[in-house]
């Protein structure tokens, strides 16, 4: 590394390399077009071939959060140019109705990738539909054949979302190396994946979940910290080391005026906009508070939920590679 961009750096990562920089809101937007650039790489070569990746997402219901999840997917695969098909199912579907579907998607040689957008309602194990998907077609990476791949360091389709702030951490970061990293939540779509992925990237690394005692003495250790338990603003600077790198998975929709007046601030333009709305969103760290110690924290809205669909396009371009071959 020249002079010159040893000392950006230093500049640039704070407490990361020893200095005393803090408070930047952590950007996510160079790591997702960096993503991105990458899929529409791979499709182009897949279309050299002949071979353009196609996507099949089945949705079950009307929940509204799911269909704006599913829309996003969908004018992702558009934009890049991988073929994507809808596959709409009522609320009462059963459970064998699901098995079929997937089944008959698994047989597709024109389907890359299948997609099943949780949740599903209660009449549908969800485990069973995951465990029915072909492995090598699982781009959600939850299939416990790409569990058991991920664990044993192997090559695998993994869950979007860790990967997604690997490569964020990979591009951001100058060493992850013997860094110490906590996870706050234990969930088999972020909280294990994302222990294992930086463990791979030999960083030491703690999984604090709600049996943990004394969590926020252990947090304070940490030099990257990830949080993914669905609690708006419970990691605070008090949790915080200074200098640490924090990652927001949380996306929690809240409500409660005396909440907000403590995560925006009463004069904030944030709490105006709660204020004239009566909701708003916010991750499972204070932002406000986070940022007075951390040297960089990822923002809710904003944030980790692009890299998490450019990561998804990803995938599918690694599982119609995988075909191809």
């Amino acid at each position: 590394m020249s002079i010159s961009l040893l000392v950006s750096a230093v500049l640039r990562y704070g407490d990361f390399f020893g200095g005393t920089l803090m408070g930047s809101r952590w950007s996510t937007k160079d790591t997702v077009s960096h993503l991105m650039d990458q899929a529409r790489q791979g499709v182009a070569w897949l279309k050299e071939r002949s071979s353009a990746p196609h996507l099949a997402v089945i949705i079950v219901g009307d929940d509204p959060a799911s269909h704006v999840y599913v829309r996003r997917k969908v004018e992702a695969c558009s934009e890049l140019g991988v073929k994507s098909t809808r596959i709409d199912l009522p609320e009462d579907v059963t459970e064998s109705e699901m098995l079929d579907e997937v089944k008959r998607l698994n047989q597709d040689d024109d389907v890359d990738g299948i997609l099943v957008q949780l949740p599903l309602p209660s009449q549908v194990s969800a485990n069973a539909v995951i465990e029915a998907i072909d492995p090598d077609k699982d781009v959600d990476g939850f299939h416990p054949v790409n569990v058991g791949r991920l664990a044993l360091g192997q090559a695998g389709l993994f869950p979007c979302t860790p990967v997604g702030v690997m490569a964020l951490m990979k591009q951001s970061l100058p060493e992850l190396k013997g860094k110490h990293a906590v996870v706050i939540g234990r969930s088999a779509i972020v909280g294990k994946p994302m222990a294992h992925l930086l463990l791979h990237a030999h960083c030491s690394v703690t999984i604090i979940h709600s049996r943990t005692p004394n969590p926020q003495s252990i947090c304070q250790l940490a030099d990257i910290v990830v949080v993914a338990v669905g609690r708006p603003g419970l990691v605070d600077g008090s949790w915080l080391k200074p200098g640490a790198v924090v990652v927001d998975v949380g996306i929690n929709e809240i409500k409660d005026k005396e909440l907000a007046r403590r995560l925006f601030g009463e004069d904030s333009k944030k709490y105006a906009r709660f204020m004239r709305s009566g909701r708003a969103l916010v991750g499972d760290v204070d932002y406000r508070s986070a940022l007075g110690v951390a040297a960089w924290v990822t923002p809710v809205p904003g944030g980790v939920g692009r890299l998490t669909i450019a990561q998804l396009m990803l995938n599918c371009v690694t599982a119609a590679k995988r075909r191809l071959s």
